[in-house]
């Protein structure tokens, strides 16, 4: 299989998996369940002093949290939640009989 319909392929998987993740709900709990982890472990709180250490609160901009704050954000999310939640992933799409 060539790269480009392996891409399509891969691509499909996930449009497949996110369809079913919303029709079932199940993406809403688990953004909630991230949610909560992310406060609980103080990421929240990290980010935000990351930023507002760095701008000041009052010159962040929103194209200031877009382009340094996801990929900041991002990289700052503890492996043990990103871990937790790839679990609840893979426990969803094993149970899902028609993916």
């Amino acid at each position: 299989m060539d790269e480009k319909t392996r891409a399509a392929k891969e691509q499909q998987m996930r449009a497949s998996i996110n369809a079913k993740l919303i029709e079932t709900g199940e993406r809403e709990r688990l953004k909630e369940a991230l949610q909560q982890k992310l406060i609980e472990c103080g990421w929240r709180d990290q980010v935000k002093a990351h930023f507002v250490k760095e701008k000041g609160l009052d010159n962040i901009t929103v194209e200031d949290l877009v382009l340094e704050m996801v990929p900041k954000g991002r990289a700052l999310v503890p492996d043990s939640v990103k871990k937790e939640l790839l679990m609840k992933i893979r426990q969803f799409l094993a149970a899902q009989s028609d993916l």
